[in-house]
């Protein structure tokens, strides 16, 4: 499976607290986004930053350059957005969580599914959301749940979540399981339930189910996704607080969102990978 590494970072960071807000900066204008007038960090470069490895399918061969994989592909259609060419992103190493640390910023924005949030907001900007994050449930292959394809089908199974997450939410208000929730502090003591058989599925967001099922679980299955929220949370480019740039970058990403382009790339590089929808 292609996404069998992704996400080894974002098992903690999509997992997002109910906090999570829209980004923290509106659209600038037009004539204060071009190309010229971009309060970048050096002139005519376009800096990205991204964890290492860079994981599938957010982007390819761990190689973020090489505009393969959800993240990258974006990244560069920002970046044409905002006028700049391909050979002017450059890409650097940034550990996940100094991406959204307190203190300024070596890159222009960073890319690595953070999860917008008010506590996050407080020490970074955020763009307006890219992708916009839908609860899962995952199982085991030869589980109870294995084959349902309703959420009525989830009703008497013992289901798990991560305490104080917008997973467990949705466990506890859309799927009304009859059983009570099993909570964990931590993502990897639900898949250790789910190992022991103490719980029957456990419910996550859509790319942190990719990775347990592909790379933490030997008979992993994604039964499927929740029917969408009405304000979704959403992953967002990291800018330092107060940039010049994040109207402006919002601004691109809502244009892409709006002429169809994050469908698109979200089509070829996220959705083909078996995530069907419950209904």
């Amino acid at each position: 499976m292609v996404v069998v590494a992704a996400l080894a970072v974002v098992g903690l960071a999509a997992c997002a607290p109910e906090d999570s807000t829209a980004g923290s900066a509106s659209p600038s204008s037009a004539d204060t986004c071009g190309k010229d007038q971009l309060a970048v960090k050096t002139a005519g470069t376009f800096s990205v930053g991204t964890d290492k490895p860079a994981y599938e399918p957010w982007f390819s061969g761990d190689d973020p350059a090489n505009g393969k994989g959800y993240e990258s592909a974006v990244t560069y259609a920002v970046a044409k957005k905002l006028g700049f060419e391909a050979s002017e992103v450059k890409w650097q190493t940034v550990q996940f969580n100094a991406a959204f640390a307190p203190g300024p910023k070596k890159f222009d924005l960073d890319v690595n599914q953070v999860s917008i949030s008010a506590s996050r907001a407080k020490a970074v900007d955020f763009s307006t959301g890219y992708y916009d994050v839908r609860q899962t449930v995952i199982t085991t292959a030869g589980s109870k749940i294995a084959g349902a394809t309703t959420i009525a089908q989830l009703a008497d199974a013992k289901l798990g979540a991560q305490v104080g997450t917008t997973s467990y939410t949705s466990l506890r208000d859309v799927i009304k399981p009859k059983q009570q929730p099993a909570v964990y502090d931590s993502n990897d003591l639900a898949v250790q339930a789910l190992k022991n058989k103490q719980i029957d599925g456990i419910v996550v967001d859509l790319p942190t189910g990719f990775y347990m099922t592909a790379a933490q679980l030997d008979d992993g299955k994604i039964v499927g996704q929740l029917p969408a929220t009405e304000k979704p949370e959403q992953f967002g480019f990291v800018l330092e607080k107060g940039s010049k740039l994040t109207g402006c970058v919002s601004q691109a990403v809502d244009a892409l969102r709006a002429d169809g382009t994050l469908a698109n790339l979200q089509k070829q590089w996220l959705t083909s990978e078996g995530a069907p929808e419950l209904s």
